[in-house]
């Protein structure tokens, strides 16, 4: 009922049967820490995350700013991971293929994130494609060249599923292929991330991957989640609605810090909003407790002063499973806030 209900459910992508039955290849983990030291994973990023590119350049500068500090410690590298990411897309080709061509495809200049497309394309190797560059004919997807039309083995989509094929998801999507999920569907190509894969990143099914990784692999997770309660869940959601002023409630499918109440920093008006909104559909919302999150000196307005923090790491999966010695480091640029997301003025 779960899955069913949440709003990146795809019924087309039931049954599919990705390459080598992995649906997530690139993943995006939020990590917090608590004023315990304890780590949460506060998030996971399963469609399509971004950011990675922020973490490479950033540690290009930081090498050219401060060269001596990265000779005398023991910093690990993280330049490698275009060329482990392009490892990964390749080993994802069909079997038949012996040397695999990868794009990315991307919705175009317009996407907030088309510098980290355009980036990672050029950093691999491979071109950048938007869907009008590419066509489905005789079963496969083919990229036009200048040198004629050329056969394309791996998709890096940066597209949000009902945009990747207007004849499977939503008709009037100009930024996908025609057919492509025929293909995909024959395992004639393959597509990273899966589609379908969005399900997971709805904020309630977070809330029970503890008990899917014991029931499935018979094991404790290593970084526990934030405890979470699931306002679909009567008694949940009776504790949530008695202390919204103590706690932080998400909405189960929006992100960049909206859909979002920290209410130890709420109005009443605002909490009374909020009620209304969990009791007219509680499906939609979780509530956890307000972390006291980590700080680091930040420059701000010339001076440093501690500001709260997340961490994402990335993590391929392929042929094995690379998590990259580093992360997207995200910081709450406003004092006091605990909102890191750059939409809502974070950094």
């Amino acid at each position: 009922e779960i899955l069913a209900t949440a709003r990146s459910f795809r019924k087309q992508c039931v049954n599919m049967n990705p390459p080598g039955g992995v649906w997530c290849h690139i993943t995006g983990t939020d990590l917090v820490r608590d004023r315990d030291g304890q780590i949460y994973v506060l998030e996971d990023n399963l469609r399509c995350p971004s950011g990675v590119s922020y973490v490479l350049q950033n540690r290009v500068v930081m090498k050219r700013t401060f060269p001596r500090v990265f000779e005398s410690s023991r910093i690990r590298p993280v330049d490698d991971y275009p060329s482990r990411l392009r490892d990964m897309l390749e080993s994802l080709a069909p079997a038949a293929v012996e040397s695999p061509r990868v794009v990315v495809l991307t919705p175009g200049i317009h996407n907030s994130a088309y510098f980290e497309h355009s980036f990672l394309a050029q950093q691999m190797g491979v071109e950048l494609v938007e869907g009008r560059d590419l066509v489905v004919s005789d079963g496969l997807v083919w990229m036009g060249t200048t040198k004629g039309f050329e056969r394309v083995d791996v998709i890096y989509r940066r597209i949000d599923d009902d945009f990747l094929d207007p004849k499977t998801f939503r008709p009037d999507s100009v930024l996908g292929v025609p057919g492509l999920m025929d293909v995909y569907r024959a395992g004639r190509v393959a597509l990273v991330n899966a589609p379908g894969t969005g399900v997971a990143d709805d904020k309630v099914v977070y809330a029970y991957v503890p008990k899917i990784v014991k029931y499935y692999l018979n094991e404790e997770i290593i970084i526990p989640n934030v405890p979470t309660f699931v306002c679909a869940e009567e008694s949940d959601r009776k504790h949530v609605l008695a202390r919204l002023s103590e706690l932080v409630v998400k909405a189960a499918n929006e992100s960049g810090g909206y859909g979002m109440l920290v209410g130890p920093s709420s109005t009443k008006d605002q909490q009374a909003d909020f009620a209304g909104r969990i009791e007219a559909n509680p499906r939609n919302y979780i509530a956890q407790p307000t972390l006291s999150l980590s700080r680091v000196p930040t420059i701000v307005d010339g001076a440093f002063k501690g500001r709260h923090v997340d961490l994402r790491p990335y993590i391929l999966y392929g042929e094995d499973i690379f998590v990259l010695p580093g992360g997207l480091t995200r910081v709450a640029l406003k004092e006091g806030s605990l909102v890191v997301n750059s939409s809502q003025g974070g950094g």
